[in-house]
């Protein structure tokens, strides 16, 4: 099966280059065809599990539409160059041929495809290289956000942000999610503004900055339907306790469900805060709420991440 596939392959690049050759009766190469012939080729190889092979053959095809100026078709078939690393574990080569694609679908004005692409490419190295991922997610975001889609921005910032903390680069997060909190406003998604600044306290408190952290729940008293809610409540009691050096209540307000249950990254700093001068006594577990979600055990599991806090 495979060899015919190879077979079929070298039978496209043949046509292919039929396709180029010019003559007295044909002046110009035919670009169109060639590629066309050269993206048949690509999926055989790529059925025959043949990936180097398939590579080149999508940057073959890249280059006749390039050639025929259809640049769309032509970042496509970069885009799947880049995949056909992917399939061989070169990730750091992948990541280059779809950064390339997305310069190439902003060019021929189709941004959403480059964002939507960049979300990919943040996916596949994110497993391997956090910075990257960073960087690929907060590009995309700023793709969509050019294009006024702020839903699908905020969601790519909320990604970025997350990773930002799991790499303790908490300056470039507290940045990160204010800015995320500044689109859900936006967009008048107020119950996420409420998410956002918890989260915000956290990241400036494990900064040993009390000042910021207050002042992220004094500016939110403006959002509607905050003063009051649970999100506030246990926000000014965790501040409260903080200033106060209270560790019992600190413990409480980190260990309830509605800071246990967050995203893993930001659960992981709950249950970490400790108090200044504190000393970071562990308290009982029974103390702790008993629940059934499944976020909680991932977060307790890796709590040691951040003992003893960030600042």
């Amino acid at each position: 099966m495979a060899a015919q596939k190879i077979n079929e392959a070298h039978e496209h690049i043949a046509k292919a280059e039929k396709c180029l050759k010019t003559s007295l009766t044909k002046w110009k190469p035919d670009f169109d065809s060639a590629a066309s012939e050269y993206a048949k080729a690509a999926v055989c190889f790529k059925n025959a599990k043949q990936f180097d092979q398939a590579k080149d053959a999508y940057l073959k095809e890249a280059e006749y539409h390039t050639e025929n100026k259809a640049l769309f078709h032509a970042a496509k078939a970069i885009e799947q160059a880049g995949m056909m690393m992917k399939e061989q574990k070169k990730m750091p080569e992948a990541i280059q041929y779809i950064e390339k694609a997305c310069m190439m679908y902003m060019e021929n004005g189709t941004p959403d495809t480059a964002a939507m692409a960049l979300d990919r490419a943040g996916k596949l190295i994110e497993p391997i290289n956090l910075e990257k991922a960073v960087d690929l997610y907060q590009k995309a975001a700023g793709v969509f956000e050019n294009e006024d889609r702020l839903r699908q921005a905020v969601e790519l910032l909320g990604k970025a942000s997350r990773l930002l903390v799991r790499l303790k680069r908490l300056d470039e997060a507290a940045v990160a999610l204010q800015k995320e909190k500044n689109m859900y406003k936006e967009i008048e998604n107020f119950p996420m503004c409420f998410k956002k600044t918890t989260a915000q306290v956290l990241i400036h408190l494990h900064r040993g900055d009390y000042v910021a952290a207050d002042k992220c729940v004094r500016e939110s008293y403006s959002l509607p339907g905050y003063s009051g809610s649970e999100d506030c409540v246990a926000m000014e009691t965790l501040l409260q306790g903080y200033d106060e050096q209270d560790e019992d209540q600190v413990y409480r307000v980190c260990n309830s469900p509605l800071l246990k249950y967050m995203d893993n990254d930001y659960a992981k700093l709950a249950i970490s805060l400790r108090v200044p001068g504190g000393g970071g006594k562990k308290k009982k577990a029974a103390a702790a709420p008993q629940g059934g979600a499944s976020g909680a055990p991932a977060a307790a599991e890796e709590e040691d991440d951040y003992e003893g806090g960030l600042c």
